[in-house]
């Protein structure tokens, strides 16, 4: 099923986490609570009135929160491929060679709250916009954007595939997200099979092995020495539930984390 193009999201949990890799660049906009996002390189805290713009590719983890009795809820404009390459060659616009890969944080513009303002009306009636409508907001939002900083060109008008980087460096910093393998490999510019073969060849193990040991020796790290609960630490060591975390984790350890 194809993501809507304009769409308004609310997320009530106490705490909603994901892994965020974007297949096409967003614009997101937070109504209210608390967006978190962390990178290999950085943590963001974003609250109500702030604007983001992420790229594509980009690994990452993001939360939502609740704030001050108001659950996270976010509007959000994807643009996809196939719209920004039409919007690029139709305006003869040079796309770009190098990718700006760091999401981009935008401060208060008339422009940007004219957009969203004319939004919002339409989010009384569904959570997403039609496609003819939304057309027209995604090619508005491209212009707003160019007009507020013409270095968005570097995220919007890059299409090239990831290309082949260093397997080692990227798998160092990136472990702790809880990915597929395909997209481990898609990330550093390999099929799973080579990713699999040049993987063994640096580690001498398989990425399971590798990935899972990483993982719990930053949790381990993480409740010993930082003195964070397991609770607050699992997701953030890459793992998907509490349970399977506590059950690695001791049958690694020979203790569970609750023990430290």
């Amino acid at each position: 099923m194809e993501v809507a193009e304009v769409f308004i999201a609310c997320k009530k949990e106490t705490h909603y986490s994901r892994e965020l890799i974007l297949p096409q660049p967003a614009l997101v906009h937070i109504v209210s609570g608390e967006m978190r996002i962390v990178t290999a390189e950085r943590h963001y805290q974003f609250f109500a009135g702030d604007t983001i713009l992420l790229p594509r590719n980009q690994l990452g983890r993001m939360s939502k929160l609740p704030l001050a009795g108001q659950p996270c809820i976010a509007i959000s404009v994807v643009f996809r491929k196939e719209k920004l390459q039409q919007y690029y060659t139709e305006n003869q616009l040079a796309t770009s060679q190098r990718h700006g890969a760091e999401l981009m944080v935008l401060g208060e513009h008339p422009l940007l709250k004219s957009l969203f303002n004319s939004l919002q009306p339409y989010f009384e009636l569904a959570d997403a916009l039609p496609g003819d409508i939304a057309a027209l907001k995604v090619e508005e939002a491209i212009r707003v954007l160019r007009v507020i900083d013409p270095q968005v060109d570097l995220l919007l008008g890059h299409f090239e595939e990831p290309g082949k980087l260093d397997l080692v460096s990227f798998m160092e910093q990136n472990y702790c997200f809880n990915l597929p393998l395909e997209k481990f490999g898609y990330l550093t510019g390999r099929s799973l099979t080579t990713f699999k073969k040049d993987f063994r060849k640096a580690y001498n193990s398989t990425p399971g092995k590798w990935l899972t040991r990483k993982r719990l020796e930053l949790a381990h790290y993480q409740i010993s020495e930082k003195k964070r609960k397991p609770s607050e630490v699992y997701l953030d060591a890459g793992f998907e539930d509490l349970s399977h975390f506590s059950y690695a984790f001791k049958k690694h350890f020979g203790y569970s984390p609750g023990s430290l």
